[in-house]
């Protein structure tokens, strides 16, 4: 294994998003919410669709039972969860350059963490369609009380790396994200983040820097990319975004008390 001294790279470790960044499973979400909209003699628009990319269970479902869905939440997600899981199935479609990218990081000893809104059963579908060992934790929507944009998610996941690694800044730690939530989110967490755009475009921000696509990659870009984007914090000031949240840390009563929902 190839280690790059962290002195030269300053890239510690890298948190990603799941859905639209690793792989491209949005349109198995956007069929199964169609579906079930119009089962109800309702229809699902592209607005509607984009206005849920990104966000967490609590926020799609709502927007469903707008759309016209006469079910209880539980359900609704219940609904959801098994259609997709279904469609899962058959694989998984990466997105260009995710796995090489994935596999370069872990070659040079550069830890991973997964933060992703979907829930515990359904990303764990998912990784088993990725080589064994390729995040040290996962953070998922059923692990936090507020959703992508609040930075919660990022918040734990940077506080379970940093409870393994004395010392550790948020300044060296890249986040990828391909919607405006979860870059949102991870910008109000104080990350470094890359936004590669998926089926949305991405608007330039402060602490922001933007690819069209991971495809040709390598972990020396993406040290370039996270020293872009503590430059252009440093030039433009603090991320705006939703204010840090007191985090519930992993393990404390209050999240071992926390119900894991259905998957989103």
């Amino acid at each position: 294994m190839t280690t790059i001294h962290r002195r030269q790279t300053r890239l510690e470790a890298v948190l990603w998003d799941l859905d639209g960044t690793l792989v491209d499973t949005e349109h198995h979400w956007r069929a199964v919410q169609a579906g079930l909209v119009g089962s109800f003699g309702g229809s699902w628009t592209e607005s509607q669709a984009q206005s849920i990319m990104g966000r967490s269970q609590a926020d799609s479902v709502r927007v469903l039972q707008r759309a016209g869905v006469r079910l209880p939440v539980e359900e609704i997600a219940q609904r959801v969860t098994a259609g997709v899981r279904d469609r899962l199935r058959g694989g998984v479609l990466w997105r260009p350059g995710a796995a090489e990218l994935l596999a370069d990081l872990r070659a040079h000893g550069i830890p991973c963490v997964l933060v992703t809104m979907s829930h515990r059963h359904i990303v764990d579908d998912i990784l088993r369609h990725f080589p064994a060992g390729s995040f040290e934790q996962t953070v998922t929507g059923d692990m936090v009380s507020n959703g992508k944009p609040h930075p919660e998610a990022y918040e734990m996941a940077f506080a379970l790396l940093a409870g393994t690694r004395p010392g550790l800044s948020r300044r060296n730690v890249l986040a990828i994200e391909d919607s405006l939530p979860g870059t949102t989110a991870a910008r109000s967490a104080g990350l470094p983040t890359l936004g590669v755009p998926h089926l949305e475009p991405l608007a330039a921000a402060d602490g922001l820097t933007i690819w069209p696509t991971l495809a040709g990659r390598s972990v020396r870009d993406l040290q370039a990319a996270a020293a872009a984007a503590r430059t252009a914090t440093a030039a433009g000031g603090k991320a705006p975004g939703t204010p840090r949240p007191r985090c519930t840390r992993p393990g404390s009563a209050a999240a071992q008390s926390r119900p894991r929902g259905p998957a989103s």
